[in-house]
């Protein structure tokens, strides 16, 4: 059974107790949460919720995908799917989807065991092949440390490949922010 509507509203405000300035930004979530369809689901527009895993090395560095159907290098993370029981296991599994690290291999980051390390809110192009109108994701984006070096076996069919930044340089500038105040 995917995340419940008041799982993903007790994160969110878990969330915004610790960044209440970003309340505004998310109303595309609100919005979503608020009809009966499932926020979770890839078919659900004009917003839905999609996960991401952001991976601290020990060095530093973070791990980022090169997904093909953007061209974007991102965290490894993606839509929710039914056997998700909450939004951090969805962010596992897309880690282990994509880039091969399975959950053993990483721990929450230290005070984020329940708690995003961000929540971004961005739009996606329409797409004539997939029937989908322009519409938003909500990347609930979890932070791990990489306690155990794993070798990287990436999904052929949605990346591209691989790199490991050093956080400073995170592709994000919102996790760059947030993770200098913690590491």
């Amino acid at each position: 059974m995917p995340p419940s509507v008041n799982h993903i509203r007790s994160v969110t405000e878990a969330y915004l107790a610790r960044h209440p300035h970003e309340r505004d930004s998310l109303a595309p979530l609100f919005s979503a949460l608020a009809t009966s369809d499932d926020p979770t689901h890839r078919k659900t527009f004009p917003a839905h919720v999609t996960c991401s895993a952001i991976v601290v090395a020990s060095d530093r560095r973070v791990l980022h995908i090169a997904h093909r159907a953007s061209g974007k290098l991102l965290a490894p993370g993606g839509h929710n799917e039914p056997g998700d029981r909450d939004l951090r296991a969805a962010a596992l599994r897309e880690l282990h989807e994509e880039a091969g690290v399975p959950p053993s291999a990483v721990v929450p980051l230290p005070d984020y065991e329940d708690v995003p390390l961000d929540i971004d809110v961005h739009s996606i192009d329409a797409n004539p092949w997939k029937d989908e109108p322009a519409h938003h994701h909500v990347d609930f984006r979890w932070g791990f440390h990489l306690t155990v070096e794993h070798p990287l076996t990436l999904q052929k069919e949605e990346v591209d490949g691989y790199e490991w930044r050093p956080f400073t340089s995170a592709a994000s500038p919102t996790v760059r922010s947030k993770l200098a105040l913690l590491l």
